[in-house]
């Protein structure tokens, strides 16, 4: 059994290596769900995502679960039976949006396009104004492709169309720019394992007036106890006291809280600029080896950057040399791209010259 230690580098796809202050809130002392104490962090926490999220939305807070459950949480809560939902599918999380849809008895039209590229945005705009759907959703940063999407002129498509605009912010928030109230998204998830700099286990999310507004028109009670938002509000947001719904993770909630402080003292622009140096210098160091991008300049999601392979690289036993001998993760390909690329994320207290540093001399190593 391989041994655990702190000394690993995490430069996969998430999870990345934490902060220490984010590492001595984990270990804080618990409190209980609604003690009051706890109750202040929980806000801290809620008014420091709106800030990161850049949006103004009351209903803005961590669900009690990982990234996808961002997802499956507004999906049930936004979505009925025979409703249409456009989705931009051009990697692993796109086609997860439209999957889920199908089971929920929505009606999916999908927007394709090759893995490595953005979607579209004439075509998608198009199409949602053609369709008129419930829903409109592209992923932000598609992690399995490390593919940024750009958003201008969507929101506005969306709105003249009636349609709620759904982003997926798992891998950009916090690491590129994420602007839901400039963009006009209605319903945003993110997670907390990436650019946040929190372990895996919290889906932040916002939610607009407008989406409320869509929720409050559903036709059939939401189809779940966990996920269903009025009695997570109760709970997250309850007025002249808080109705129990399930046992919070306490100590994450308090992670999140200073891993948000962090993110704000550093300043959300800075930030965004640390992620862009710190993959431009992967890339220009990753050239040397013969390492190509997959994404062309002005698609590229710096907190995770794909590389295709040289010839002559064997993928999965230099990846696995690099964990075993030199304590360094990097993510394999998925779909169409596995055996072809590598996903190499800097995202958090690992966006900095040192992460790509120790994993270039390891490369050097195993490849001389």
């Amino acid at each position: 059994m391989k041994t655990v230690t702190s000394e690993t580098l995490l430069l996969g796809p998430g999870p990345c290596n934490v902060s220490d202050n984010v590492c001595s809130a984990l270990s804080q002392p618990l409190l209980g769900h609604l003690d009051p104490g706890f109750l202040d962090v929980m806000e801290s926490a809620k008014s420091q995502l709106r800030d990161v999220f850049k949006t103004r939305n009351t209903v803005t807070f961590p669900i009690s679960a990982t990234g996808s459950a961002g997802m499956e949480f507004l999906l049930t809560n936004f979505i009925e039976s025979g409703d249409k939902i456009v989705v931009g599918v051009n990697g692993v999380f796109g086609g997860r949006i439209a999957a889920l849809s199908e089971k929920l008895g929505a009606q999916v039209i999908r927007v394709e396009q090759e893995w490595g590229r953005a979607i579209d945005r004439d075509i998608f705009c198009d199409t949602v104004k053609r369709e008129s759907p419930k829903i409109a959703a592209l992923i932000s940063g598609e992690t399995s492709t490390g593919v940024y999407q750009p958003m201008e002129g969507v929101g506005e498509a969306c709105e003249q169309a009636g349609a709620l605009l759904m982003v997926d912010c798992v891998t950009s928030l916090a690491g590129m720019p994420v602007e839901v109230d400039a963009w006009g998204a209605d319903i945003v998830f993110s997670g907390t394992q990436k650019c946040l700099g929190v372990p895996p286990g919290l889906a932040p999310v916002t939610v607009s007036e407008h989406a409320l507004d869509a929720y409050k028109s559903r036709s059939q009670p939401t189809p779940s106890f966990y996920f269903d938002l009025d009695a997570i509000l109760a709970y997250v947001d309850g007025d002249g006291g808080r109705s129990y719904h399930h046992t919070a993770p306490i100590s994450m909630v308090f992670a999140l809280d200073a891993g948000l402080k962090e993110i704000l003292e550093e300043g959300l622009e800075s930030r965004w600029e640390r992620h862009e140096r710190a993959a431009a210098y992967l890339r220009s160091e990753m050239d040397a080896f013969g390492f190509s991008s997959l994404v062309s300049e002005g698609e590229r999601l710096n907190p995770l950057t794909t590389l295709v392979l040289p010839e002559g690289v064997e993928d999965a036993r230099i990846r696995s040399l690099l964990l075993t001998e030199h304590q360094i993760e990097v993510g394999a390909g998925l779909g169409p791209l596995a055996g072809e690329i590598w996903r190499i994320g800097l995202m958090a207290e690992n966006a900095q010259e040192a992460s790509v540093d120790r994993l270039v001399e390891a490369l050097k190593d195993l490849l001389r």
